[in-house]
């Protein structure tokens, strides 16, 4: 705190010879921060008003932390508390002992949604586990699918983006997987012909979408 850092600033502060704290602030995340807080502290009055808060609630857990003990058994807000918080609004930290410079590395944790994203998506929509393989080549096999699968739904992703579609990647493979093509042979020439059903709107829309 003691670095005053103005919006978007931030400062390197070396620990030991390998790990170094990066502290970075931004009005934003204060703003976002006493906001939260202010939700927190809304709810802990409104729980203290009906009476549902002991003293079993004062611990550190959320802003519980922000409770004491009056008296023998009345449950408050420690105004104090709140006002310690604060200043503590808008800072951020990053322990680590990357020759990276600080730009890079709060850069590149701003990115770590992509990568919980990255996993998640694989774990719902791709279905990588749970995995019934023993051997190590089918288990190998079978993440490299996985990851192929993945390649493809960001594309799929990308390109919705690009054509400035609302459907989210998931709509558009739910829509996909209800849009079926038929083959037969004509009666009287014995030709063969191919026909894509399309049985509602959302399916036709799919279609012009990647064949105008």
């Amino acid at each position: 705190m003691s670095l005053k850092l103005a919006n978007g600033a931030s400062e390197i502060i070396q620990k030991d010879s390998s790990t170094k704290l990066i502290i970075s602030y931004s009005e934003a995340r204060a703003k976002k921060d006493n906001a939260n807080r202010e939700r927190g502290i809304f709810k802990l009055e409104k729980q203290i008003k009906k009476g549902k808060l002991t003293k079993d609630q004062i611990n550190n857990k959320g802003y519980n932390k922000f409770l004491k003990m009056s008296g023998q058994i009345k449950v408050v807000v420690d105004k104090s508390k709140i006002t310690a918080d604060k200043k503590w609004d808008g800072l951020k930290g990053y322990i680590t002992n990357t020759t990276l410079s600080k730009e890079a590395v709060i850069e590149n944790y701003g990115h770590l949604w992509r990568i919980e994203k990255a996993f998640r998506v694989a774990k719902s929509e791709i279905k990588i586990r749970p995995v019934y393989h023993y051997a190590k080549r089918r288990i190998e096999a079978h993440i490299c699918l996985a990851f192929v699968a993945y390649k493809i739904y960001k594309e799929l992703e990308r390109q919705l983006k690009e054509k400035q579609s609302t459907l989210s990647p998931e709509k558009a493979i739910e829509i996909a997987k209800t849009i079926y093509s038929i083959k037969a042979i004509k009666p009287n020439s014995k030709q063969l012909f191919e026909k894509t059903i399309l049985l509602n709107e959302e399916q036709r829309n799919l279609i012009n979408l990647f064949y105008p």
